[in-house]
């Protein structure tokens, strides 16, 4: 067997300012045939687990170019059509193959591609030709549009939100081609539209169990290959927005349009329970000086770079100060000119500064502060699960009982390594300000004594009813009630 492999992903929020370029994508992981690392990027993991799938088969691997960008605004056109037509050359000089296994995101979206997987799956259906194995891993808070369910033949999303699973979700990707590829299974794909557009964390109930039943599903059904929840991504403005449930069986499409329709329809009874509750950010530094001990979490949850957004709102952090709170880790600030200030002011120095809230109206002021530059780390990495997330060049600087580190390649907050690799240890601070929306839970709740989500300023569209939405559907919750009746 001959099998050919690629990966090419963001995250899309279509009202963010910052556009993305080729240098967006160098920042975060491209990566030359055969050039990928042993250690997964989020949506690259199928390239990893096809090493270890192919060696064990004695399959050949054909590695296209893996790129991930962190999530941002639109792409620029030349990049995706420049990165998406070097992976199509690369399938072309592969040919013939038996397979294309690929690593998407699903809610990329570029300068006059609104669906840019479904561009480039249509793509690849074409170079392969309708008898070749076509089938892709993706992020659950992407689109899930009808032209790229007609150009694969199968998809597998992450289940688990925060995303721990992207390795094994990429196993059971894989297992499936593999039992394909053998001709044990002909997998077919039943998808149903849940008619809303919700935010779904796995961490707390109901979604806790409703993910842990399609795991059950999976194992006891007959014939049932694997069930995804695509959440759906509300900051991306396109025509095909939305929450679906999908179901793939071996070559039984009425088994899995009913199992589809009867989970979806279930998430839509739910719909308005699964996000976790939310406080302004007075109520937050209430919470956190109330504490009786540390370390204390706040979780700035809408300026989230996962999300798109610039991660560099100050709200929380004005709030923190005005109020005279000590013993405050933030983690991070975003804002490469005040980290070039301080590299060339260099460690020890204590220097006059201005940082964040430069990207968008509603995100706080600049801080201004006399700052000591307490560390300085370049190219500074997270951990992430089984992976690491880069932050950039990155600056530790403190004032006033207060810590903040300062990055240069935009990431949420994902793990409490962000703060230990630049000097910081979590554990002895009373205050960590984040910035993520549930990405975080799974590292930092095995260090907070609390944890505390915070709605702050409005630099992320939160609200799909209150939306202006130009392209997405306006007949789905809760820009409706009764979405059935439209």
């Amino acid at each position: 067997m001959r099998i050919f492999t690629a990966a090419l992903a963001t995250e899309t929020n279509t009202f963010s300012p910052i556009a993305i370029d080729k240098r967006a994508f160098e920042a975060s992981l491209h990566a030359k045939p055969g050039q990928h690392p042993a250690t997964p990027t989020l949506c690259t993991a199928p390239i990893t687990v096809g090493r270890e799938v192919c060696a064990r088969e004695g399959w050949t691997l054909i590695e296209g170019t893996a790129s991930w960008a962190d999530p941002a605004g639109l792409v620029a056109r030349a990049t995706y059509e420049e990165l998406r037509d070097e992976i199509l050359g690369q399938l072309e000089a592969a040919m013939p193959v038996d397979a294309v296994v690929l690593g998407l995101h699903g809610a990329m979206v570029a300068q006059g591609y609104d669906d840019a997987e479904g561009d480039i799956l249509t793509r690849v259906r074409a170079l392969v030709g309708p008898d070749v194995l076509v089938c892709a891993e993706l992020d659950p808070h992407s689109h899930l549009t009808r032209e790229r369910a007609a150009a694969a033949d199968f998809f597998v999303y992450f289940k688990e939100f925060p995303h721990t699973d992207f390795v094994d979700r990429a196993r059971d990707l894989w297992n499936i081609a593999a039992r394909t590829l053998r001709g044990e299974v002909r997998p077919v794909m039943s998808v149903f539209d849940c008619r809303m557009i919700d935010v779904f964390p796995t961490s707390k109930q109901p979604m806790r169990g409703f993910v842990d039943r399609l795991f059950a599903l999976e194992q006891s059904e007959p014939g049932l290959l694997s069930l995804s929840v695509v959440h759906g991504f509300m900051a991306g403005d396109v025509p095909e927005m939305g929450t679906k449930v999908i179901a793939v069986t071996d070559n039984q499409p009425d088994l899995g349009a009913a199992l589809a329709e009867r989970l979806g329809r279930e998430l839509f009874a739910m719909r308005g329970t699964f996000m976790v509750s939310q406080v302004d950010e007075q109520t937050a530094v209430d919470a956190a000086i109330a504490a009786p001990r540390g370390p204390v979490v706040i979780a700035d949850v809408w300026d989230n770079p996962g999300g798109g957004t610039a991660g560099d709102a100050t709200v929380i952090l004005g709030e923190l100060i005005r109020r005279g709170v000590q013993d405050v880790a933030v983690g991070t600030i975003w804002d490469p000119i005040a980290v070039q200030i301080c590299f060339a002011a260099g460690v020890g120095a204590q220097i006059p500064l201005r940082f964040g809230a430069k990207s968008a109206p509603m995100t706080g002021d600049p801080v201004d502060a006399v700052v000591t530059v307490k560390a300085l780390r370049n190219n500074a990495k997270m951990r992430f699960g089984e992976s690491f997330a880069p932050f950039g060049d990155a600056a530790w600087v403190s004032f006033d009982g207060i810590d903040v580190i300062l990055n240069s390649t935009r990431a949420q907050s994902f793990d409490p390594s962000l703060f230990s690799v630049m000097g910081v240890e979590p554990t002895e601070r009373k205050v960590l300000l984040i910035k993520s929306t549930n990405h975080f839970y799974d590292s930092f709740s095995r260090i907070a004594s609390e944890i505390v989500y915070c709605s702050a300023g409005k630099p992320y569209p939160n609200r799909p009813a209150e939306t202006d939405y130009r392209k997405a559907p306006r007949n789905i919750w809760p820009m409706v009630e009764d979405p059935w009746l439209h």
